[in-house]
């Protein structure tokens, strides 16, 4: 699986989640305290927002804790909103385009979890992309491929509805050709302007997903920074939107959209 954060809030440097501290999210990438993979070694991205309206990302396929010029970036960029991402890949080849997070105008979005039987659907679920977005689709990855059918399926007016619909018809498509577990879901988006997450599965193991409200913003994490801090659990089945000030909570329930 992968780990990921995003903050939202008072200007930071990206160093300060990504390299600092004892369980910042390169000790993550080496060793993971919660989930299912220990070692998330197969790549890595950044996404910040400056004055321009859409994010700049940086990726690639090194070892998060191998590369000289994440260190640089990170030690070097402040900004008020940013996400951060390492992967551990569950089918999907080692690449750059296939590294978290992905892109779509002002839209970015991270994503740890799977599709039950994706390498059996992958011709399906590519389908489901709309035609004006295929040009995007970079990657091979079930995670990117969500993305993009949220995106095209009113990601700008229902940021929460939009991707659980989008999870949703993705998971009846591994329900009726897929195989078990068809979907688990952990994933964060955003426009520059809210960042929004959510945690989902089909199963009773939905992968972990946090958050901490703190003095000048939020921080959303796949597992806490610090053992020593309080951190809040989102329930499986809930989506959280926050502003970096306010955070509300949602219902997030993909297979209550799908037609009976």
């Amino acid at each position: 699986m992968c780990r990921f954060l995003a903050w939202t809030g008072a200007a930071r440097h990206l160093d300060e989640f990504v390299f600092k501290g004892d369980q910042c999210l390169v000790a993550q990438s080496r060793h993971a305290l919660i989930g299912k993979t220990p070692l998330n070694g197969d790549g890595f991205g950044l996404a910040w927002y400056t004055d321009r309206g859409t994010p700049c990302i940086y990726k690639d396929l090194n070892p998060a804790w191998s590369d000289s010029n994440l260190k640089q970036i990170a030690y070097h960029t402040k900004a008020q909103l940013f996400l951060a991402h390492v992967r551990a890949s569950t089918s999907m080849a080692v690449s750059r385009n296939n590294s978290h997070p992905f892109g779509v105008g002002p839209w970015c979005f991270m994503h740890n979890g799977q599709v039950g039987g994706h390498l059996r659907i992958r011709q399906a679920l590519d389908a489901m992309i709309p035609a004006d977005l295929y040009e995007r689709r970079n990657g091979a990855t079930d995670s990117e491929a969500i993305f993009l059918i949220a995106a095209g399926g009113g990601l700008d007016r229902e940021p929460v509805a939009a991707m659980a619909r989008a999870v949703g018809r993705v998971e009846t498509l591994a329900r009726e050709n897929g195989e078990t577990p068809f979907m688990r879901f952990a994933a964060c988006w955003t426009d520059g302007k809210r960042v929004f997450a959510a945690r989902y599965a089909s199963d009773r193991f939905a992968p972990s997903l946090y958050y901490k409200v703190q003095q000048g913003g939020v921080i959303i994490c796949s597992e806490p920074l610090a053992e020593a801090e309080t951190w809040i659990e989102v329930p499986p089945g809930s989506a959280i939107e926050t502003d970096g000030k306010a955070l509300k909570c949602h219902e997030f329930a993909p297979m209550s959209l799908q037609p009976a």
